[in-house]
């Protein structure tokens, strides 16, 4: 008898980290199919060789390419490692198109780290579906929340951890040299001044320190598309140093595990590797130069006793969580996701599913629901929209006009998104 299957819905490098790793946690007997849904931030085989998870089956599509699909429809389960709004999107159409199967997919979704904005925002898109995962008891009491609140069936929340969370414990070592790893971020800090003052603080602790190997953890090579949008890439920008770069100062790659293997104290702004560090008992520490704000996503870490500024860690800090907060976040627990296993099997027993269906409908949230249909080329009964011009959505042009590069492409992506489309949509209304 064949395994059964588990389909992940991926749109990014790290989404397809995240998805692939609850994959493994929630049905390691099943086949992995993966699903790159086709766009900017889809991951490139060298970042996909570096997550290290290689699926059964890939191909790339697009979310209307998934509503008739059959090797979606019979998956057991269908991880959905998307944007907010693709959930909702393939919510409402999936469920259309799966209305009346004997045995539909279990839907399953979550966070690919911590949930420190828009909190309200993304579980809404996520609600309606089988299995919301929290990575934390505190992430788990505020959904089940919210969701009473609404008439959303808070049992759908399921406790659990970030997949990703694992490794053996921190030991000093002294085979090696002490080595500082800074976990950069595509977006944290944002501008080419900022970014550059932070790298060159980064070279002053190694120049400051030349016992130490301070070692740079790259997202992604220049141009490479990743979940967020990282503009001035340091690899780029080390370059334009003051002075050259020291030689203990050095750019890596890889997988973020197999670089905390050999770390000793982990620096970043707020990147989610401060919770892979701080599972494995790696000194952390939360930079505060920037200031602790929300707009940075450090203001998460408030309570964890972490946060810390380059002066002090020039002068020797290596911040420890306290065990509270560790807890709280769902860090350092045994088999996180058992729980969530014996939901699943739950709801394989209560088989046939009822309807699946998003708590934004058409009635109660249509002008939200019909715009990210319509950006997804998918009408209000989950069909595809036709695909003459006159029917396009402005995703279908932008799509388009991102297969062309340089200042020219966006030109005349604004031209025929605010001049040309609206008109021919009304010719196509005639």
């Amino acid at each position: 008898m064949p395994p059964k299957r588990i389909a992940v819905l991926a749109d990014s490098d790290t989404r397809w980290k995240w998805g692939a790793s609850v994959a493994r946690e929630i049905a390691p007997g099943h086949a992995l199919d993966a699903f790159f849904l086709r766009g900017r931030s889809c991951p490139t085989e060298r970042q996909l060789a570096e997550i290290g998870i290689v699926p059964d089956t890939q191909r790339e599509v697009s979310a209307v390419e998934l509503v008739d699909d059959e090797q979606l429809a019979d998956a057991d389960i269908v991880v959905m490692a998307i944007a907010g709004g693709t959930i909702l999107t393939l919510t409402h159409s999936l469920g259309l198109a799966w209305e009346g199967l004997e045995q539909r997919p279990i839907t399953v979704t979550g966070y690919v780290g911590v949930v420190y904005e828009k909190m309200v925002d993304g579980l809404m898109t996520r609600a309606g579906t089988d299995v919301v995962l929290a990575n934390s008891a505190y992430d788990a009491r505020r959904f089940r929340s919210a969701f009473a609140s609404v008439g959303v069936d808070p049992e759908s929340v399921v406790e659990c951890a970030l997949p990703f969370l694992g490794g053996e414990p921190y030991r000093p070592s002294d085979d090696r040299p002490f080595t500082l790893t800074f976990a950069v971020q595509p977006s944290v800090p944002k501008g080419r001044e900022s970014r550059l003052r932070l790298l060159e603080r980064v070279a002053a602790h190694a120049r400051r320190h030349p016992d130490r190997l301070v070692l740079l953890k790259l997202r992604s090579l220049p141009g490479e598309r990743t979940t967020h949008v990282e503009a001035n890439p340091y690899q780029v920008l080390i370059d334009n140093l003051a002075e050259p770069a020291p030689a203990n100062l050095q750019l890596v790659y890889g997988n973020m595990g197999e670089v905390l293997d050999r770390t000793d104290l982990l620096v970043t702004v707020s990147s989610t590797a401060a919770l892979e560090s701080m599972h494995r008992r790696i000194p952390t520490a939360i930079l505060t130069d920037f200031g602790v704000r929300e707009a940075h996503g450090n203001h998460y870490f408030v309570h964890s006793g972490c946060l810390a500024s380059w002066d002090e860690i020039d002068a020797g800090a290596l911040p420890q969580p306290d065990p509270k907060w560790v807890t709280a976040q769902g860090i350092g627990k045994t088999d996180p996701y058992a729980t969530a296993r014996a939901r699943l099997a739950v709801l394989r027993a209560d088989r046939p599913l009822p309807p699946l269906r998003p708590h934004y409908t058409l009635q109660r949230a249509g002008f939200y629901l019909g715009d990210l249909l319509q950006r997804h080329g998918i009408d209000e009964k989950g069909r595809p929209l036709p695909t003459a011009l006159g029917t396009a959505g402005p995703g279908s042009l932008k799509s388009a006009v991102r297969r062309v590069t340089g200042r020219g492409a966006k030109k005349l992506y604004r031209i025929g998104s605010r001049r040309v489309a609206p008109t021919l949509r009304r010719w196509g209304a005639v």
